[in-house]
C-alpha cells in the first residue's frame, strides 16, 4: 500500500461502561485518601465531582510513586516518567485499561483542561524525588536510624516554584472544571493553591522530616537562627513558632485571594470552593491555636468540624 493510501487512524474512545467504571475507581480513591478535598466535592454537580475525583486520583498516583520507600530514587523517577508517558499516549487517542487515565483524559476533554497543567502536576511530584546523597550538604542525624535532612529550597521564591506545580496548578485545573470566564480568576486560583500547600507544609513539618525532607526555605530557617538539624530528634516547638507563624501569614494572604476568587467561578461550583477554602483555613487556625506545635502530634480537623463547614456549603448551594 502506498504512503498516500495509508488508512487514517481513528483515536480510540472508551465505551460508556468503561468510563463509568473508571470514574467509580477514582471516586473510591478520592473518598479513601482525600480527607479534605472530598468534603468539597460533595457539593458539586455530579459531572464536576467526577472530573475532580479523576484529577485527585492522578495526583494521588504521582504522590504514591514519588514517596514509595520500596523504590530507589532512580526507580521512582523512571516510574513517574513511565506514568506520564502513559498519560500522553491516552491523550493522543491510544487504548488503555488504566481507569485513572481513562477518567482523567475524559475529564480533560470535557472541561478543556490544558495538557501542560497535568504535566506540571507530575513534574511537581518529581521535584520530591531527590536523592539526599547527591544533594548539597544533607544534615545527617546523630544515629543511623535518623534520616539525613535536606533543605529542599533556598528561598521562599524557590519554594513557590514547587508550590506552583503541586498546588497552584491544582487550583488552575479546578477552575477549568468549576467554570470561569474572566482571566482575573487565574492568579487568584494560583494564590489560593499556594495557601493550601503552605498549610500542608506547616502541618507536615515533622512527617516530612521523617522522610528526610525540609520544605521550610533555608533563608527562613536562618532568619530565626534555625537549621535542618534542629528538626532532628525532638524539636523545640517554641523555637519554630515564629518561623511557622511567618509561613502561616503568607498562607492567610492566599486564603484572602481564594475568597476573592469565589464570585469569578460558575455559581454551581461556588459552594465547593467555599468549603475547600474554609476547611483548609480552619486547619491553619487550629494549628495557630496550638501555638504551632506540630511536633507533639499531627493536627487535623475532626469529622464534626468538617461537616459544619460542609453544611454551610450545602446551604449556599440551595439558597
Amino acid at each position: 500500500m502506498s504512503a498516500g493510501a495509508q488508512p487514517v487512524l481513528v483515536p480510540w474512545t472508551p465505551a460508556p461502561a468503561q468510563l463509568t467504571m473508571a470514574y467509580s475507581v477514582c471516586r473510591g480513591i478520592t473518598r479513601t485518601n482525600a480527607r479534605n478535598f472530598y468534603y468539597a466535592f460533595l457539593v458539586l454537580p455530579k459531572r464536576k465531582r467526577q472530573a475532580l475525583s479523576a484529577v485527585y486520583a492522578f495526583m494521588r498516583r504521582c504522590d504514591d510513586i514519588a514517596d514509595d520507600p520500596g523504590l530507589t530514587f532512580e526507580e521512582r523517577r523512571f516510574k513517574l516518567d513511565t506514568w506520564l508517558d502513559a498519560l500522553h499516549r491516552v491523550q493522543q487517542g491510544q487504548p488503555s485499561d488504566d481507569p485513572i487515565l481513562l477518567a482523567l483524559t475524559d475529564a480533560q476533554r470535557r472541561y478543556t483542561i490544558p495538557a501542560g497543567l497535568l504535566d506540571d502536576l507530575a513534574m511537581g511530584t518529581a521535584m520530591d524525588v531527590v536523592d539526599p546523597a547527591t544533594s548539597n550538604q544533607p544534615e545527617q542525624g546523630p544515629s543511623d536510624s535518623e534520616p539525613a535532612l535536606t533543605v529542599q529550597y533556598r528561598t521562599f521564591d524557590d519554594l513557590k516554584i514547587y508550590c506552583y506545580r503541586v498546588a497552584s496548578v491544582v487550583g488552575l485545573v479546578c477552575i477549568h472544571i468549576f467554570g470561569y470566564r474572566d482571566p482575573a480568576a487565574e492568579p487568584l486560583a494560583e494564590q489560593c493553591g499556594l495557601a493550601f500547600q503552605l498549610t500542608n507544609i506547616i502541618r507536615d513539618v515533622k512527617e516530612d522530616a521523617a522522610m528526610g525532607r525540609v520544605y521550610l526555605p533555608e533563608e527562613d530557617l536562618a532568619k530565626f537562627n534555625l537549621s535542618a538539624a534542629d528538626l532532628l530528634a525532638t524539636p523545640d516547638a517554641s523555637r519554630f513558632r515564629p518561623l511557622l507563624a511567618l509561613e502561616a501569614d503568607r498562607a492567610r494572604e492566599g486564603y484572602q485571594a481564594g475568597e476573592q476568587l469565589i464570585p469569578y467561578i460558575a455559581e454551581d461550583s461556588q459552594p465547593a470552593l467555599y468549603v475547600l477554602i474554609n476547611i483548609y483555613r480552619k486547619l491553619l487556625e487550629k494549628i495557630a491555636e496550638r501555638q504551632y506545635d506540630v511536633f507533639s502530634g499531627k493536627i487535623t480537623l475532626t469529622v464534626t468540624e468538617k461537616l459544619r463547614i460542609l453544611g454551610r456549603g450545602f446551604l449556599q448551594r440551595i439558597t
